[in-house]
């Protein structure tokens, strides 16, 4: 096959179906002659003619009945598929399919998802957890969220919220019992929850700034998790200190039953963002899904945790 074997076959079909050169203008918003054009590139490519016209009737030839028996239904299936794909672009429907961690759910998504559902109820979210970073193309996923820091240089990548501040906390009932770190260095004497990352199964050191220089520590304690939340909730049951973004733990804060410790000690992560392969040609699904939440993000007062 040709590449330009198909050529021509629009003009037909709408020729065949009305049986006139004008109507067939009219329907695929050309003129006439553009049609008579288009019609006779086609017939010198067969070798044969495929209509009989006059100045009052267009009827089509026996090689016309024949190609039109034939190619008729599947060209229209090729116009409804065509139409279909074009829905994606123009209308907000359709699988959105999305990795991130669940600390970026719990703080980020979570609180929003039912406006979210509200305003694109034809847009299915498939909302894929991993802490690690995931090739999205590998997986045949539409896009990512990770903190700014950690997404790939090949893709591109979109602010979602300004900022994410770390904080340690503890219960109250731990720092009556143990006391309340007041340096770095005072972390080697503490029960610390610590964090295995799923993916490389390594332990999270600790990023802090010591003495204006960041620094990296290396944490023991009675329990090992591999979820932000549960951290969280080992924490709030007085099992030691636990290193989280501020936006898990911040109505427990505010409500007195978790406690921040070493706070200039902790350092400020760049915002949640999203990624994605290109630009170019972006899904209205995951367009709609990118300007909802960078609203959200304009909407929080410059220098608020989002």
């Amino acid at each position: 096959m040709r590449i330009d074997q198909l050529d021509g076959l629009v003009a037909f079909r709408a020729v065949a179906q009305s049986r006139s050169f004008t109507a067939a203008a009219a329907q695929l918003e050309v003129s006439p002659q553009a049609i008579s054009q288009a019609i006779k590139a086609l017939e010198a490519r067969l070798s044969v003619r495929l209509f009989n016209r006059t100045t009052r009737s267009v009827a089509l030839t026996e090689a016309g009945e024949r190609l039109w028996a034939r190619v008729g239904p599947a060209l229209d299936d090729v116009m409804e598929g065509t139409e279909s794909v074009r829905e994606l672009a123009e209308k907000p429907t359709g699988l959105l399919r999305i990795s991130l961690p669940r600390l970026a759910f719990a703080s980020l998504l979570q609180p929003h998802l039912g406006c979210f559902h509200e305003r694109y109820p034809d847009i299915h979210l498939e909302l894929c957890f991993d802490d690690s970073f995931v090739d999205i193309v590998e997986r045949g996923l539409d896009a990512g969220i990770r903190l700014g820091d950690s997404v790939a240089r090949d893709m591109v990548s979109l602010p979602l919220s300004r900022h994410e501040l770390v904080v340690i906390v503890a219960s109250p009932s731990y720092l009556k019992r143990r006391g309340t770190p007041k340096k770095v260095a005072d972390l080697a004497r503490h029960d610390c929850i610590r964090f295995r990352f799923p993916s490389s199964d390594a332990i999270f050191r600790w990023e802090l700034i010591d003495a204006g220089r960041p620094v990296e520590v290396e944490v023991a304690g009675p329990v090992t998790v591999n979820d932000p939340a549960a951290m969280v909730g080992c924490a709030l049951e007085g099992l030691g200190l636990a290193y989280v973004l501020e936006s898990t733990a911040r109505e427990l804060l505010v409500a007195g039953r978790l406690k921040s410790v070493l706070a200039a000690s902790c350092p400020t992560l760049p915002g949640l963002h999203i990624y994605f392969p290109s630009r170019r040609q972006l899904p209205m699904k995951l367009r709609c899904f990118v300007d909802f939440w960078r609203e959200l993000r304009l909407q929080t007062p410059p220098g608020t945790p989002s």
